[in-house]
């Protein structure tokens, strides 16, 4: 029996083996041609590519000049190029050759509590720094700790941390990173030289998509870069990453602010001026019916609300009060979106105050 279960196998072996070293082979030819998504391959490669952020740049590369680094904090809203900026300023620092050697990269992915601060952090940060570069250039005594999404640390492993940063000063730099400043606590941001990282401008984010455009041969309308833009708000990375899946989805053909209206999730005016002239007419049938059909069409209620405010805040057909009451109900719902709720109830429930607003005379 055994010789029998033997017998196959050994015969089966070597067409196996060959078929592994042909894969093998394939995928390392794939590699090469391997596909990487835009976001990754625009990152910036030195500090002087960083947009729009000219006093952290400017800060940075007089660092750079000397080769010293204070403890960094830097923050502000998603896409504004907080990590790539440490990324290329480290890389600028210790060369291609020492950058895995010298940088240790911690993501909100990654455990990051009080035990890995202790050991992990603590082991990294005591490691002594020396060795030059293979291109002669100089070379900074310490590493680079890097604490991405550190708002999300818990307070205790935040506390640990601080004798860490004090004591290990000589050979180690921490550079935290986070979207809200108010979650670090204070004795951390006492010790980092704070940086705000701005929302990109609209003129910066159209030239940065029309660079990528034409390196990759994207036919795409002006109209379209500006409302790819407006639909990103401020955030690049958002902005690329829109451009590459609707380049995906035409294949070859030129991108309209539709297909960028349909790749974003962005609810079309005419839906929302459909919905408002709903609410105006008073039928509550009616309404029913238009908000049953926005949530079939899988529009998202949350991108509603903030669509809704915008058009609200800015229409002249309402009075202050009537667009207090409105705005007041919009946060309202976004917190029970937030929360978990149901959201055609709480479309019913906002469209029912809206309806009220705009059909009782004031």
């Amino acid at each position: 029996m055994q010789a029998f279960l033997k017998g196959p196998a050994s015969i089966s072996t070597k067409p196996v083996a060959a078929k592994e070293k042909s894969a093998a082979g394939s995928s390392g030819e794939g590699k090469r041609t391997k596909p990487i998504p835009w976001v990754e391959k625009y990152r910036p490669k030195n500090v002087d590519e960083v947009a729009f952020q000219d006093e952290v740049v400017a800060v940075l590369k007089k660092s750079l000049e000397g080769a010293d680094l204070p403890n960094l904090l830097f923050y502000g809203p998603p896409g504004t190029g907080k990590t790539s900026t440490i990324l290329a300023a480290a890389r600028e620092l210790f060369g291609p050759d020492l950058f895995r050697q010298r940088v240790l990269e911690l993501n909100a992915s990654d455990e990051r509590g009080i035990q890995v601060i202790r050991e992990k952090v603590k082991a990294f940060a005591q490691l002594t720094a020396s060795g030059s570069r293979s291109d002669g250039k100089m070379c900074p005594p310490f590493k680079i700790v890097i604490l991405d999404e550190a708002d999300s640390m818990t307070s205790a492993a935040q506390a640990a941390l601080r004798r860490t940063m004090e004591k290990e000063s000589k050979t180690t730099r921490f550079c935290l990173i986070c979207n809200y400043i108010s979650r670090i606590i204070e004795p951390l941001t006492s010790r980092c030289s704070k940086f705000r990282f701005k929302p990109l401008s609209d003129s910066i984010q159209q030239q940065r998509l029309l660079d990528v455009s034409e390196k990759e041969h994207v036919k795409i309308s002006n109209e379209a870069i500006s409302y790819l833009v407006k639909v990103s708000e401020g955030d690049l990375r958002k902005a690329i990453t829109f451009l590459q899946s609707a380049t995906r989805l035409m294949g070859g053909k030129e991108i309209t602010e539709k297909i960028i209206t349909e790749i974003a999730g962005v609810i079309p005016k005419e839906t929302i001026d459909e919905l408002l002239l709903g609410c105006q007419s008073g039928s509550f049938e009616k309404l029913e019916t238009l908000a049953k059909n926005l949530i079939n069409e899988g529009f998202a209620v949350a991108q509603l609300v903030n669509q809704l405010h915008d058009t609200i805040v800015e229409s002249e057909d309402y009075s202050d009060k009537q667009k207090s009451a409105i705005v007041e109900k919009l946060a309202e719902v976004d917190k029970c979106l937030a929360d978990g709720a149901d959201e055609f109830l709480q479309l019913m429930s906002l469209c029912a105050l809206v309806m009220q607003q705009l059909t009782q005379n004031i």
